[in-house]
């Protein structure tokens, strides 16, 4: 093994994310000074079979949210495991970690802190080699980059109205480039903001996940405002529409039903109302339509509604929940969230299985991103067709984008991005 390689410091610090929480970033440093830096990304809307994300819990300290624990975990318990391994070796590395906390989630040493170490091990790696994180972690150099999905409506309580499903997405289609794709994305953008205003008599307000607050509490109405902006910029045989309805947050367990517009709906009827807008709208999937253990229910509407059922909370990037969902025929696809399993081999592995399977893979950021965030250039390196980059505004959102542009400047071919409509479920 080159000296280069050997894995010399493991460290780690408490910084925050793109919502001001604390957060862990570990770094990890070579026997010749090689450097790779990356912070534990956690969500707002986080799945109960997620790795765990160990907090200090003294509400004294930033309300209980501190990670002192995890980045003493990194600094005395994973450091003197990874001393002396090889960088290049990122199976082993992650297998050591898994090791060495003994539980299915993480929870004694916390999914937060391995999942930095994770990553800061695969772009010290990088570094290493010579290489963007992106070409190392390819299997073959890649030719398209991931058809960005931009969160432009946002679900939750604005002024008098509720929206429940938490997210309307628009996608860029029948494009040959990822900088034409991500043009039409932001523009639908800007123009939703003149529809917005325009229906409500309000200036648009800014939503919890920095897309748009809802301008009204009726799904189909926001579809409705969606197809203005898109037709009025001339953009309709360009963009397909997506939706996540984060159905776990909806659910109530006593009643057995989903809170959908001031009321509690059963199963049934949601699928009903999720199938009625797929055969309304040119909707590509459908993210989390129904609460995250209803494995039966999955089966029923992915029969019942015209697009594809993907699962975030649903899958939690996780190999086992993948494979029962599979074997229900219970699935479409999955949102790609690394930290969700809390080692990047635990979720190539589970990318693998649904790709071997001709299931779609949509990565995604979260909405506590940090900035060195490596999921855009993972999706790319995994051939991913799709990438929630959040809505095309704050910083660590906009990185997303920003990764596809100077990453096509690397490709050679006609074709940079990948075109939705090759996806099985979205020809339309």
């Amino acid at each position: 093994m080159e000296r280069r390689n050997i894995i010399k410091t493991v460290t780690a610090r408490q910084v925050f994310d793109s919502k001001g929480r604390p957060v862990v970033e570990a770094e990890i440093i070579t026997e010749t000074g090689i450097m790779g830096r990356s912070g534990a990304s956690t969500g707002t809307s986080v799945g109960a079979n997620e790795s765990y994300v160990l907090r200090d819990g003294d509400k004294t300290l930033f309300n209980g949210l501190s990670v002192f624990k995890a980045v003493d975990h990194v600094k005395n318990k994973i450091a003197p495991v990874l001393q002396g391994m090889d960088v290049l070796d990122q199976r082993a590395i992650d297998q050591a970690m898994i090791d060495l906390d003994g539980t299915r989630n993480k929870a004694n040493l916390g999914g937060n802190a391995i999942y930095a170490v994770s990553c800061a091990a695969a772009r010290t790696a990088s570094l290493v080699s010579g290489k963007e994180f992106w070409e190392y972690f390819a299997d073959q150099k890649p030719e398209r980059i991931f058809a960005p999905a931009y969160n432009v409506v946002n679900g939750g309580t604005y002024g008098d109205k509720t929206l429940d499903f938490q997210e309307f997405l628009i996608i860029p289609k029948n494009v040959n480039t990822f900088y034409e794709g991500s043009r039409i994305g932001v523009e639908v953008f800007y123009k939703m903001s003149e529809v917005i205003e325009r229906h409500t008599g309000k200036p648009a307000v800014m939503g919890n996940y920095s897309g748009y607050g809802a301008p009204s509490g009726d799904p189909f109405e926001i579809f409705d405002m969606l197809t203005e902006a898109v037709n009025e910029l001339g953009y309709k045989d360009k963009v397909i529409f997506s939706m996540d309805c984060a159905a776990s947050e909806l659910y109530d367990k006593e009643k057995d039903a989903y809170r959908f517009k001031g009321e509690y709906i059963s199963r049934d009827k949601l699928i009903a109302v999720l199938a009625k807008l797929a055969d309304k709208y040119p909707i590509g999937f459908i993210e989390d339509a129904l609460h995250e253990e209803d494995f039966e229910g999955y089966a029923k509407a992915s029969k019942e509604i015209d697009a594809v059922l993907i699962g975030d909370d649903f899958i939690c990037s996780s190999v086992d929940r993948a494979e029962k969902a599979i074997s229900m025929n219970a699935i479409g696809g999955m949102i790609l969230k690394p930290n969700q399993i809390g080692t990047l081999s635990e979720a190539v592995d589970t990318v693998r299985l649904m790709q071997s399977k001709g299931l779609l893979v949509v990565a995604s950021g979260r909405a506590g991103g940090v900035y060195e965030d490596l999921n855009a250039e993972l999706a790319i390196a995994l051939g991913l067709p799709l990438m929630k980059t959040g809505a095309p505004r704050s910083g660590e959102r906009v990185a997303f984008t920003n990764t596809g542009l100077r990453v096509e400047e690397k490709l050679t071919g006609r074709r940079t991005m990948a075109d939705p409509l090759g996806i099985v479920g979205f020809e339309r």
